[in-house]
């Protein structure tokens, strides 16, 4: 129970900053109606709850699972076996993530169950490449260069109307359930090279699997050709009573803990087989991941019927207000504060930073991370409501923002890099795609934008900023130690040579 109450304190501090910026929004500048507002509140109260029981669950169960599959993967000499295991994984618990799902849906010109699979064989080459990395001691930061210029020579072919969701794409399919499954794989795996770099190296699987579903897509864009893609915004209730928002919750709880256990089942399934073929895992341990699992499920079903029923009219509501009010550049504003806020509510989030500090050894703290990360998406969802505002095309951006976050692995730590990298993926998660796209969307609606083109790709600032911020830190850490350690020598010549007379003089 402890542990629980220390999750929800957690929790509760994350989601208490954009509560109350909503709040002071809905009497000021965005007025809500009365039952977006209740919708909200019900929704913030199960965020509290649903986070604290994930992190917790994932503590317990999904990251030694994760990790445990790494390790025997790492003993096997030969490749072929982890090879196809990180295949199979990658694209069964991409076809099985919900946000993919979402996405399928707003690209009508191309069948749903061709993009879902396309992008799950993006995802499974991705971790296979990623294997091949940690195996061969390949720089990430060298690999990503490669990616990233594959992307950017087929941004020349690819409609310009596809181009938002493809890199919108990256971001969903690192979901809640998979980034905390297949970072502890990565660690794992790392762990059994005993050198100087296996801590750095354990990062990277998650970045290289939100290269792949950006790959994917822009390939399906090219060959299938598809005609301009309409998105409708969801309908908001009349929601009267709080009685009626109980009965909103209560009607889409069953749907989300289907998209869950779906999810969820994957992974488990995969794990069976791996503990019936290893014995790695003793009874006491099995037991205490099915507690695990059962808290994680019952905390991520909380967390998404929380935002995606709670937080999407609001986002929409205020988004429209805001745009189309008595002063639009306030958006700019207010989408960089929610945006540094917002971030530490992402549930992955929450589990990178406690793993970026634990395989550190705590020489990269929580703080220092989550900090960059608040920087990042804050400048990101800035800039992407600046878009909305002016009009220009998203890869003005993307553009110039990763020729800045690639150049920047040639000066700054390996540890920083594959951080940064990885951390782009985990950012944009549910929160992000059920606030932050609704508040896109409705300020797009508001200023007669386009919203396929001009609402869709703030998925992609947020995965691309924190590259920047958090590489950005590990520069400036570098150079700092670096000035401590250029200031301690005189200092430390100066005392042997004071040593050394002094003997001289003695023996004398």
């Amino acid at each position: 129970m402890r542990a629980l109450r220390e999750k929800v304190n957690e929790s509760l501090s994350s989601v208490l900053p954009i509560t109350a910026i909503v709040l002071v929004l809905s009497i000021t500048a965005a007025p809500l109606l009365p039952g977006a507002l209740i919708l909200f509140l019900f929704g913030a109260v199960l965020l509290v709850a649903g986070m604290g029981l994930f992190t917790l669950g994932v503590d317990i169960s999904m990251l030694p699972m994760g990790e445990g599959v790494g390790v025997e993967l790492a003993k096997h000499k030969r490749l072929l076996l982890p090879l196809l295991v990180c295949f199979v994984v990658g694209v069964v618990v991409t076809i099985a993530e919900p946000d993919l799902q979402v996405l399928a849906h707003q690209l009508p010109s191309i069948p749903n169950m061709t993009l879902i699979l396309a992008v799950a064989v993006g995802v499974g080459v991705a971790m296979m490449a990623a294997l091949l990395r940690i195996r061969f001691q390949f720089p990430l930061s060298r690999l990503l260069l490669v990616c990233y210029a594959v992307v950017f020579v087929l941004a020349c072919f690819t409609p310009g109307n596809f181009l938002p969701l493809a890199f919108d794409s990256g971001g969903v399919t690192t979901g809640p359930i998979t980034v905390p499954f297949i970072m502890a794989l990565g660690i794992g795996m790392a762990s059994m090279r005993n050198d100087k770099n296996s801590g750095s190296d354990s990062f990277g699987f998650v970045s290289l699997s939100s290269v792949g579903p950006i790959i994917a897509v822009m390939l399906l864009g090219v060959f299938f050709k598809p005609a301009d893609s309409a998105y409708t915004m969801a309908d908001i209730g009349d929601i009267q009573t709080t009685q009626d928002a109980a009965r909103e919750f209560l009607a889409a709880l069953p749907a989300y803990a289907e998209e869950v256990l779906v999810a969820v089942l994957p992974i488990v399934g995969v794990f069976v087989v791996f503990q019936l073929l290893t014995r790695r895992f003793k009874a006491h341990q099995l037991g205490r991941m099915a507690i695990g699992l059962v808290y994680a499920y019952v905390g991520l079903v909380l967390f998404l019927t929380g935002v995606n029923v709670g937080f999407m009219p609001a986002g929409q509501m205020i988004g429209s207000a805001l745009a189309g009010g008595f002063a639009p550049w306030l958006l700019v504003l207010v989408g960089m504060v929610v945006g540094f806020f917002i971030v530490r509510a992402e549930p992955a989030v929450q589990v990178l930073t406690k793993q970026v500090e634990d395989v550190s050894n705590g020489f990269v703290t929580k703080r220092s991370v989550m900090a960059a990360l608040s920087i990042g998406v804050a400048c990101s969802v800035g800039l992407a409501m600046l878009r909305i505002l002016l009009g220009f095309h998203i890869m003005v951006l993307l553009i110039p923002g990763y020729i800045v976050a690639l150049g920047l692995t040639f000066i700054t730590p390996s540890l920083y890099t594959n951080i940064a990298f990885d951390s782009g993926g985990v950012a944009s998660g549910p929160m992000t795609t059920t606030f932050l796209l609704p508040l896109a969307m409705g300020a797009c609606s508001a200023v007669g934008g386009n919203i396929m083109t001009d609402a869709f790709g703030i998925v992609a600032m947020v995965a691309m900023m924190p590259l920047i911020t958090i590489q950005m830190l590990g520069y400036l850490g570098a150079r700092k130690e670096r000035a401590q350690q250029a200031k301690a020598e005189p200092a430390l010549s100066g005392i042997l040579y004071y040593d050394d007379s002094y003997e001289e003089e003695a023996a004398s």
